[in-house]
């Protein structure tokens, strides 16, 4: 039995089913980190710094969140927000909105896919050829249980036959990280060591066969080719680092308890798919408050040119939202006015959270855009921003910010890493790519404070 088990999972491994689990997992996990930092960082009232980036697909109209009537730069306080991002009205104080950011190098067409987040020339099935912003904020952000967690919204047809999917973070060239989009694989992941009854049974059989596949799989490499060997290894680590993972979170069990969402008939019986899109809400939220990660990548529509909203009372799904006008269009009023519900549920959670004199949400940056620049059929010659929050006092907020188009979406992720305090003159850009597509060096110094 033991035999035909193993000449299974090397199929299985060959079909890359493997490959993507582990590498993605094995990406996101990042390095070792001792349970007790987590509540020792809480003790000592330290204030990391966190991201969240919150990725729309079909593109970002900029008619749909500059005010009217504003050309130039100038504060929000005395202007009405647009209706799609009129949730956001309570939260203007903590809003800067840019527009005038270029990513034509990235040949965003249907989607830029990992060149969204990478700032590179990205296409449907190409693998990304360097690391995305999100991972690299991961390394240097104060490390946690889980640097960077990913999770997709899409159809609910969609979210179950494919519950990970790759196409906007990555961790280096060739290096996918995966997005969960089913919740309750996700919720066993994080919380499962916590939980009773069938989550409980189900997240120990999770992990008894991971657990397995792990020793089967290390022993099976080593009667591999030499040259196959050190790629093999990458699939051993990744299930090293997944089987981790969760002797860390069931090691600070107690603390996770205080977070833990409430599984309710979205998770088993969702009606339609924004009942997991919200389900998945909330566990990226609780995994911020409990502390578990501090970067959070969203990608609503899973940066692919799908995405489904029947829960909103839209019919219709997919590619055909794409070729519909943003501006004044119902349809898209409803998909972006939940965007920004979403938003301010995560505002409201992070400001409820006390961190040091403040709280969380004052330590904490939110980067809404599209993977998709301005519109589904794009040259990627605009590609509006919002940001909510400061990130600990570093960004203008209240604000709008009329670029000349003539930065890179690279330049933006240059100020992200130069807040972080990494500075960086071109985020994955060579000199001669800098030459063509940015006019200057370094951070974006119009939102800085």
């Amino acid at each position: 039995m033991a035999a035909s088990f193993s000449e299974r999972l090397i199929m299985l491994t060959r079909r890359k089913m493997i490959q993507g689990m582990a590498a993605g997992a094995g990406a996101a996990l990042g390095l070792p980190f001792l349970p007790e930092q987590l509540l020792a960082s809480s003790a000592r009232k330290e204030t990391p710094k966190r991201i969240v980036f919150f990725m729309q697909n079909q593109g970002f109209d900029p008619a749909t969140c500059i005010p009217e009537g504003m050309k130039r730069s100038g504060s929000l306080a005395k202007v009405k927000l647009p209706e799609p991002i009129s949730p956001l009205e309570p939260y203007k104080e903590r809003l800067h909105i840019i527009n005038g950011l270029h990513g034509i190098h990235t040949s965003p067409s249907h989607s830029a896919f990992f060149g969204a987040l990478g700032g590179y020339r990205g296409s449907d099935g190409v693998p990304p050829s360097a690391a995305t912003i999100d991972y690299e904020l991961s390394k240097v952000l104060p490390q946690t249980l889980l640097p960077h967690l990913c999770i997709g919204m899409d159809s609910i047809e969609n979210m179950k036959t494919k519950p990970t999917i790759a196409t906007l973070s990555a961790s280096g060239a060739g290096q996918p990280i995966f997005m969960h989009s089913n919740p309750n694989h996700l919720y066993q992941m994080l919380y499962g060591g916590i939980s009773t009854g069938d989550i409980r049974l189900q997240h120990e059989a999770r992990f008894n066969l991971l657990n397995q596949i792990e020793k089967l799989a290390a022993s099976k490499g080593r009667s591999l080719p030499t040259a196959d060997q050190q790629r093999y290894g990458q699939f051993v680590n990744g299930f090293k680092d997944v089987n981790g993972l969760r002797d860390r979170l069931d090691s600070v069990a107690d603390h996770l308890r205080k977070f833990a969402p409430k599984v309710d008939s979205r998770y088993t019986s969702p009606e339609y798919e924004t009942d997991w899109h919200d389900a998945l809400l909330d566990l990226g939220i609780s995994s911020l408050t409990s502390g578990i990660t501090n970067t959070l990548t969203i990608g609503s529509g899973r940066g692919e040119i799908f995405g489904a909203w029947k829960g909103l009372g839209i019919e219709q799904q997919g590619h055909n939202l794409g070729h519909m006008a943003q501006p004044g269009n119902p349809i898209w009023i409803k998909i972006r006015q939940y965007n920004s519900r979403m938003l301010v549920k995560i505002i409201e959670a992070l400001e409820s959270v006390p961190e040091g004199s403040s709280t969380m949400m004052d330590h904490t940056l939110i980067v809404y855009t599209s993977n998709n620049a301005d519109k589904q059929h794009t040259s990627g010659a605009n590609w509006p921003v919002m940001l909510l929050g400061n990130f600990d006092g570093s960004f203008k907020t209240g604000c709008f910010t009329q670029l000349d188009g003539k930065r890179p979406i690279n330049s933006l992720y240059a100020t992200l890493l130069h807040t972080a305090g990494v500075p960086c003159d071109h985020f994955n850009m060579n000199e001669k790519l800098a030459r063509k597509f940015d006019t200057t060096t370094g951070p974006i110094q119009e939102l800085l404070v």
